[in-house]
């Protein structure tokens, strides 16, 4: 678990290289507390204080932290109904370009993201200020939500999210 969590670590902080500061907090959650034991926000703050962070940095890491448990009491209320198809928004297609819709719909016939985390993945995705997100930037925050919400998936899976290579292609396995 230790390996891969300091690979993801990496991989967030490269992958997400516009938004570097926010990142570098993720990615010192990510290697110093576990999701449950994480303090509670006003505690954290001042713990990232200490660590070096700027507080407008601190803010926004953890107003884009907070928005994953806001998803997730949105999500549980709109839970998709059996063979429910996911057809994507004016935004979301401008947004999301082809490859990225088209690695979601890989990792859930994967069976790795099921429609709750993938709809907490796309609005996540959109809760950032680009105009278009590229597969490395969802590939980590596939990564962030699949640690905060502490989702096993499968090995072969974790080092496709971890492969650099975006080639729209490797999605057609």
């Amino acid at each position: 678990m230790a390996a891969w969590r300091s690979c993801l670590a990496v991989f967030i902080s490269d992958s997400l290289e516009g938004h570097r500061k926010m990142i570098d907090i993720l990615v010192y959650l990510f290697e110093n507390y576990l999701p449950d034991a994480c303090p509670e926000p006003g505690v954290l703050a001042r713990k990232l204080s200490a660590a070096g962070f700027e507080q407008d940095e601190i803010s926004e890491a953890l107003d884009w932290l907070a928005g994953l448990d806001r998803s997730d009491a949105v999500l549980l209320q709109l839970r998709p109904q059996g063979d429910a198809l996911r057809v994507y928004d004016e935004e979301e297609h401008a947004r999301l370009p082809i490859e990225c819709r088209g690695f979601l719909t890989f990792l859930e016939q994967a069976g790795t993201l099921d429609p709750e985390l993938r709809e907490m993945v796309v609005e996540r995705a959109l809760a950032l200020p680009d105009r278009e997100i590229s597969l490395s930037k969802l590939k980590a925050i596939v990564l962030v939500v699949l640690w905060r919400r502490q989702h096993e998936f499968d090995a072969l899976i974790l080092e496709e999210l971890l492969s650099e290579d975006d080639e729209a292609d490797r999605l057609c396995h």
